[in-house]
């Protein structure tokens, strides 16, 4: 290959092909119930792509959003709002919040549907010289997570679910929430405009989603919210929520 025939691959980054898979799924929406593609296997097609892209990212690139411990998470542990305990990370990622926690002192589960988010929390947890357990799951037909758990953690996994599968999402959680529980829950959250719209529902949140899927099952408080539309994306939303249920 000559100096005229190289390319430039700078693009392959993990944001840059979250932006292709972001744009391919707009595109998928609108075209296949066009084409007469059922469902079912249109969305097969878009869990099989962002799985592809998660695992291509946690093997062979450092991730956008690895940057340490969410921070509202550390306030939380270090003002003793939330304190040692059994807590479980649905969607463990870069196992930063995992690391964090079990060197505080908590017993940590971290549940990821791509393979290579397990090895890496695994070797992260080694470096660290911490107590961990990774499972590989998939958090919309759970199957090798059992039990309860007083916290609950969710760093940018409900967001990137379709809204069918967000309420699969919502029984797990059900399951694995005992009365008392708490559950630290992270989404981008924003009105979306209407360019969006093809694709919001794949990456966001509306606002008062959160209040209507949780609110019969969790005393919800918003402990941070942020929206700006010179930004992409435009807004996010912290929740600590508290399942109900307790009887006196």
């Amino acid at each position: 290959m000559n100096a005229q025939t190289t390319f430039n691959f700078q693009w392959l980054s993990p944001l840059g092909i979250a932006v292709v898979l972001f744009l391919l799924s707009g595109a998928i929406n609108i075209l296949t119930p066009i084409a007469g593609i059922k469902s079912r296997w249109r969305e097969a097609g878009l869990m099989s792509m962002m799985k592809s892209f998660y695992n291509i990212t946690y093997s062979r690139f450092r991730a956008p959003w690895d940057i340490g411990p969410r921070k509202e998470l550390v306030e939380l542990v270090e003002s003793g709002r939330i304190q040692p305990c059994k807590a479980i990370d649905l969607g463990s990622g870069t196992a930063s919040n995992c690391v964090f926690l079990a060197q505080r002192g908590f017993d940590v589960t971290g549940v990821d549907y791509a393979a290579a988010a397990v090895e890496l929390g695994r070797k992260r947890a080694a470096e660290a010289g911490v107590t961990a357990n990774f499972i590989q799951d998939d958090l919309t037909p759970l199957r090798h997570v059992t039990g309860t758990f007083d916290l609950l953690v969710d760093y940018g996994t409900l967001d990137d679910l379709k809204p069918s599968n967000r309420e699969l999402y919502l029984r797990n959680v059900l399951l694995l929430a005992r009365p008392g529980s708490r559950f630290v829950l992270y989404c981008f959250e924003w009105t979306p405009r209407w360019w969006e719209r093809p694709f919001f529902f794949s990456l966001a949140c509306e606002p008062g989603e959160i209040e209507r899927r949780f609110g019969p099952h969790f005393h919800i408080e918003c402990y941070g919210r942020q929206v700006d539309y010179s930004r992409w994306p435009a807004g996010y939303a912290v929740y600590l929520m508290t399942r109900k249920g307790w009887t006196t």
